[in-house]
């Protein structure tokens, strides 16, 4: 195989539009090469050993080239390539997004029996975010989860979620954050959003690790922002103490849970109607 690539966006998906170009020192084409579904790029032609030019395209990407060397074997292996949205490092135009909760996800990972992870979401959520017009910084972001909604995929184990030994949906039915800060992490797409997070009654200060994944067109005539974040948190804080010890100090349930959003707003204050 002469050459071999994968194209993936920010967040990981595949790239199947890409193409890659591959030149040599005369600026010449010796091969390009389409990637598949999952965005590989497989291309037999053997290579002569020595110094190329690699440029990876894609309708709605910016371009990214890189040089390679070629070495006796005749094939340049490319590894992973990562195509950012084109414009994705310009923010998201100044005033109020919102969440479109048909196109995001809120989940959280615990680890279970302490050798595996169980997987949970919630369905029923709203927010806004405000993007200041003149310091980012000073964007504001809002969210409201319905604590009822939690779905793990087993309803014995949701119905022990909602009960007092861990949200207590009856007396605490919403999970809100609201944000307090937000300053740049490494990149120009990262950033920490500080914020208060309301979860069984406790508030806490809560950090979330940002990426922002870029804008584009919708079908519908608006624009949408997407964004994620990962956070962990420690039941402790949020007095969620059940527990149950199967063998020798193993918990059945960890200590800790993984937060996991993937968020889609669209530009203005309300959703459009479809």
């Amino acid at each position: 195989m002469g050459l071999t690539a994968r194209i993936r966006t920010r967040d990981g998906w595949a790239v199947s539009h890409a193409v890659v170009t591959v030149t040599d020192m005369t600026g010449a084409q010796v091969v390009r090469a389409e990637a598949d579904d999952e965005g590989g790029v497989r291309d037999a032609v053997e290579l002569v050993p020595g110094p190329y030019t690699v440029i990876v395209t894609a309708v709605g990407y910016a371009p990214v080239a890189s040089s390679a060397i070629v070495t006796a074997s005749g094939r340049a292996e490319i590894g992973t390539v990562t195509l950012a949205r084109q414009g994705g490092t310009e923010l998201p135009t100044p005033g109020p997004w919102t969440v479109d909760p048909a196109h995001s996800s809120v989940g959280a990972v615990a680890q279970h029996l302490g050798i595996s992870s169980v997987h949970g979401r919630f369905t029923q959520f709203a927010g806004s975010i405000e993007i200041a017009p003149d310091e980012v910084a000073k964007s504001r972001v809002e969210a409201v989860i319905r604590a009822d909604s939690i779905d793990t995929g087993n309803a014995m184990r949701d119905g022990h979620l909602k009960s007092p030994d861990f949200l207590d949906v009856e007396r605490h039915p919403e999970i809100t954050f609201v944000s307090t800060g937000l300053t740049p992490a490494a990149g120009s797409d990262r950033w920490t959003v500080h914020g208060d997070l309301t979860l069984h009654g406790v508030v806490r200060p809560v950090d979330l690790d940002l990426a922002y994944l870029g804008t584009g067109a919708d079908p519908w005539g608006g624009t949408r922002a997407a964004f994620r974040a990962t956070t962990e948190l420690r039941r402790e804080d949020f007095a969620m103490n059940y527990n149950q010890v199967v063998q020798a100090g193993i918990a059945a349930i960890g200590t800790t849970l993984k937060v996991e959003l993937d968020i889609q707003a669209v530009q203005g204050e309300t959703l459009p109607q479809v």
